[in-house]
């Protein structure tokens, strides 16, 4: 195996350095998912929430070392799809694991524009949340648009924004328990009359959302500079960053707030604030609430579009998808299609829903690249790539069927119906390809 580093050639700029790309899946891990599911996994476990944000860490990394393998070893956008390709040959399978993985974008995209249009900017100004939502998302393509340094720079800002948040968090209800306040044994408390081993298992369902984020960081491999290098180290670097902090986040919002009280929230970490007495203000709260939950929606976004562009590269997709701007070189015409798609979401659920929905698409994404990772061993590149032990996508894929166990039958029939969308464009573009073929056939 070759010991320097290839780098193929891209359409795509190579804008993204290694801090660049850490902040980057720090940022979308950082995002909604602790600001607005808290109180939701607090009504599972009580206030042992934390005990399920640490098993959903654990799960998340078995996975994060397959596309730490994967994608410095093919780093092309389009991801886990990509991978599907290669490993299996089917390009139906291909097809269906990148769907997956842009229904979950856009679903998720969706989710987000709901939460920031909630109680957090009722804060500062009442509007009705779908105009709100639909506005949010157009103000979110543009930026993606105008170009992938803009994009991660305006992350960088953001997740410096967001990170404050919490760490403010913890901050306030470190001094608050200093100062005799709040009640630290509420922290291995679970609710009375369920099982523990349980509880556990059903919230890390929720929380696991709040981790999926690494799988952005997949769909701009190609341009990240020096891929093989940076990347593992960007990857597991934020994952555990991101692990100390939901841990934090989470003893501090049980000690300082009663489970049934916090499991009741919209806003949690706002309020957890408020209980602390700490002075302060709502609004700025709410601006740091707004941002993360931005910055987790541009992430997501320009998942989403790479994906899109990624599949028509492939011919998974029409080829205009994979058109780009001449000067920005970002895929336009996909990042129009799925902001539009993503509007058009914001109407079908609501947050909690969106969520497990976005989980359940990409268990099926984890356990292809899971499976894929150890079917090419045996294909060898040109260039070092990182490497991890056969016995961890194992795991990560024992890990896949077991949470695939917890989803309720609502949140399979709103797959199945997404699905089932992605069948019909299949069946679409298989029949203008075989169109194509018959006329180019005919006219020779």
């Amino acid at each position: 195996m070759a010991t320097t580093e290839h780098a193929p050639d891209t359409k795509l700029e190579r804008g993204i350095t290694g801090p660049l790309l850490y902040l980057f899946i720090l940022g979308d891990v950082l995002g909604a998912g602790v600001y607005a599911l808290v109180g939701v996994i607090s009504a599972e476990v009580g206030g042992a929430l934390w005990v399920p944000l640490m098993v959903a860490l654990v799960l998340a990394l078995l996975t994060a070392g397959s596309y730490a393998e994967l994608v410095t070893k093919y780093p092309k956008a389009g991801g886990a799809a990509v991978f599907a390709e290669r490993a299996f040959q089917k390009p139906f399978l291909s097809f269906l694991v990148g769907f997956c993985m842009l229904a979950a974008g856009v679903t998720s995209a969706a989710g987000l524009a709901l939460a920031f249009t909630g109680d957090y900017l009722g804060a500062f100004i009442d509007v009705p949340a779908a105009p709100a939502a639909l506005v949010f998302l157009l103000l979110i393509g543009l930026l993606n648009a105008r170009g992938i340094r803009e994009s991660v720079r305006s992350n960088v800002v953001m997740t410096v924004i967001e990170v404050s948040g919490l760490v403010l968090v913890i901050v306030v209800v470190g001094f608050f328990l200093a100062g005799g306040g709040g009640d630290v044994s509420r922290v291995t408390e679970f609710p009375a009359g369920v099982s523990p081993s349980a509880a556990v298992l059903g919230a890390s369902l929720i929380a696991y959302y709040s981790f999926v984020g690494f799988e952005v960081s997949a769909n701009v491999a190609e341009e990240v500079r020096d891929v093989s290098r940076v990347y593992p180290r960007a990857l597991f670097g934020a994952l555990l960053t991101a692990g100390v902090v939901y841990l934090l986040i989470g003893l501090a919002s049980s000690a300082a707030m009663p489970a049934e009280d916090l499991a009741g929230s919209t806003s949690p970490l706002l309020d957890v604030v408020a209980a602390t007495g700490a002075g302060v203000p709502p609004w700025l709260f709410g601006l740091i609430a707004l941002v993360a939950v931005a910055n987790g929606a541009l992430l997501t976004m320009i998942m989403s579009s790479r994906i899109t562009f990624g599949m028509a590269e492939q011919g998974l997709f029409p080829s205009v998808f994979g058109r780009v701007l001449p000067n920005r070189r970002t895929p336009w015409v996909a990042i129009v299609a799925t902001t539009v798609v993503a509007m058009v979401l914001t109407l079908s659920g609501d947050l909690a829903s969106l969520a497990q929905t976005v989980v359940l698409l990409l268990l099926f994404v984890f356990l292809s690249t899971n499976i894929a990772v150890l079917v090419l061993r045996r294909d060898k590149v040109e260039h070092k790539h990182f490497r991890i032990p056969a016995v961890v996508p194992v795991l990560a894929v024992a890990s896949c069927v077991l949470l695939l166990t917890q989803q309720g039958g609502e949140i399979w029939l709103r797959t199945a119906v997404l699905l089932a969308v992605g069948l019909v464009l299949y069946l679409l573009q298989k029949l203008v390809r075989k169109r194509r073929s018959n006329g180019t056939a005919a006219r020779t």
